[in-house]
């Protein structure tokens, strides 16, 4: 018995060192996105033009008009999204009624911290589906040809489409502004662009 010992736990020391190993790699290799993940999300408020507290503030102007919209509006044909950049506020989408659109318009203005109110509600019927894929699809294509041109860092520059319509918002130079104007008119499905940037010198 006492001979056998020795033997085994080699064997024994062994199988443990190699399952903590692989343990150690499961975690590694878990913890190794996250780590880039979290890095590359640094890196974008980092060069984000806008202060920390300004990207706040942009998302509780969105997040906020939005659910009181959602909770005014329940049950009617009203279909808005709302996109704030350093304060100046977008409003896209559909409204039944002119007057609708105007409540809408207001709402947004009267949320904290929201500078200006661009109100390009269309009055009509709300778009369906397929028309809304095709915007997502479009936004894409903009924001992909963007970084292939390389004319500037793509978090300045926002890009929200509606019924093919490309509204830019951004904090940018007049030379970025206008590179990213004619890079979206130049992109197949874009009916029209809109500059709703605020420039800088």
């Amino acid at each position: 018995m006492t001979l056998g010992t020795p033997q085994r736990l080699p064997s024994a020391i062994a199988v443990f060192t190699a399952a903590t190993a692989f343990a150690c790699a499961l975690v590694l290799s878990g913890c190794i996105p996250l780590i880039i993940g979290g890095v590359a999300a640094t890196a974008s408020v980092a060069t984000d033009r806008r202060s920390a507290g300004a990207q706040i503030d942009d998302e509780l102007i969105e997040d906020k008009a939005t659910a009181e919209i959602l909770e005014r509006f329940k049950g009617r044909d009203v279909h808005t999204n709302i996109t704030s950049y350093n304060g100046n506020a977008l409003v896209t989408g559909e409204a039944p009624t002119e007057g609708i659109k105007s409540e809408i318009g207001e709402i947004v203005r009267r949320m904290p911290k929201a500078r200006s109110v661009q109100n390009e509600l269309l009055v009509g019927a709300a778009t369906n589906l397929g028309s809304r894929s095709n915007d997502t699809l479009i936004t894409s294509k903009v924001k992909a040809r963007f970084i292939e041109a390389n004319k500037f860092q793509i978090n300045h520059v926002k890009v929200v489409t509606e019924r093919g319509i490309v509204y830019l918002l951004g904090v940018v130079r007049s030379d970025e502004g206008n590179a990213a104007a004619d890079i979206a008119r130049t992109t197949s499905g874009v009916q029209r662009v809109v500059k709703v940037f605020e420039y800088i010198n």
